[in-house]
């Protein structure tokens, strides 16, 4: 029972990330109003297009150890992962950001992302 589990919240996650990543290519500033930072209406395209990218990537690698290596693999992965939405929590509240965003999107995040990877090496 744990192992649908463990991979369904890992894939839910990763298809997520895809949706965040691909929101930041196609709609950047808004995005960047969801994150928590607003974008400067001068010059932030360059940075929301790594973050699309960053994101989409980090989805689809995610989505590939889910399919092709074992829960192991993909629990690390999760593990590591967990370190952005960790950043992604310092870097609202470094750059004007309210509390609520930073702890209650991206901490919570890294708290979902973390409980993943642990049921990924239970599974």
């Amino acid at each position: 029972m744990l192992t649908p589990i463990a991979y369904s919240l890992a894939v839910v996650l990763s298809l997520f990330i895809i949706f965040i990543g691909a929101r930041f290519l196609v709609q950047p500033v808004a995005a960047a109003s969801g994150y928590g930072v607003p974008a400067k209406p001068a010059g932030d395209a360059a940075y929301l297009t790594i973050k699309g990218l960053r994101d989409l990537t980090s989805g689809v690698i995610g989505l590939a150890l889910l399919a092709f290596a074992d829960a192991d693999a993909a629990g690390w992965f999760m593990l590591a992962v967990a370190l952005v939405p960790l950043g992604d929590t310092l870097i609202v509240l470094r750059h004007g950001g309210t509390k609520a965003t930073a702890f209650g999107i991206h901490f919570a995040t890294a708290v979902i992302v973390l409980i993943s990877a642990a049921l990924l090496f239970a599974a």
